[in-house]
């Protein structure tokens, strides 16, 4: 909330418009017209300080000094994932019970526990897959967990070995499809990389109308869309 931000700073310190501009991550203009009552919205204040967004020590080192720049307090670090099932991005969510019931049906040696590890998914599910009783079981099919972008062929085949060592059976070792399964493997990253480009162009068309639309309604904005 930058310009309720800004509000604040200009009613409660002495810091110029330029600091508070650019800790605000405003033009100066927009704060020059909060200070001015001119601004098209009126702001109801927001405290940075009891947000924990920046100190009075801090404040009052930019009240001294024109030139000084405020440092915004750094956020609390965020919390890193060590134990459970791997993040798994949304779009490959509905790619998973396809890959379980892969590796059901041709490593039946690896564990619940080890499935759900490497694709990120819960021992419930795949009971439920294994059984049959899943609710979109009609619509499930079998398919290599790497090639759906999954896990890694390296990831894979590490299992499949853990779990044949522990099971006293040989892991397979069959390479002839290696170089078709190759080529497979590369078709399918690319459609999958294609699909995000197209996603990514789109979401920035959106976003030029969006900001063309904001910058027609901003007051601060001449014919040329410059501030």
């Amino acid at each position: 909330m930058p310009h309720a931000t800004a509000s604040w700073l200009v009613d409660n310190t002495a810091l110029s418009f330029d600091q508070i501009a650019e800790f605000c991550g405003l033009h100066i203009l927009e704060v020059q017209a909060i200070a001015d009552d001119t601004a098209g919205i009126k702001y109801t204040g927001r405290d940075p300080v009891r947000a924990h967004e920046i100190t009075m020590e801090e404040i009052h080192k930019g009240e001294a000094n024109p030139d000084y720049r405020l440092k915004m307090l750094k956020g609390p670090e965020p919390v890193r994932r060590t134990k459970g099932p791997r993040y798994t991005p949304v779009s490959k969510r509905q790619d998973k019970p396809d890959g379980i019931a892969w590796i059901l049906r041709n490593h039946p040696e690896i564990s619940d526990g080890a499935i759900g590890k490497l694709i990120g998914t819960t021992r419930t599910t795949i009971a439920a897959i294994r059984d049959r009783t899943h609710w979109n079981i009609s619509n499930i099919v079998p398919k290599d967990p790497v090639t759906l972008g999954l896990c890694s062929q390296r990831e894979l085949d590490a299992l499949v070995a853990k779990a044949a060592k522990k099971a006293g059976i040989e892991a397979p070792t069959d390479s002839r499809l290696d170089g078709d399964r190759e080529a497979l493997i590369n078709e399918l990253r690319r459609e999958r990389e294609d699909a995000t480009r197209r996603a990514e162009e789109a979401l920035k068309a959106e976003s030029k109308l969006i900001s063309d639309a904001a910058k027609i309604l901003d007051p601060f904005s001449d014919n040329k869309g410059h501030v």
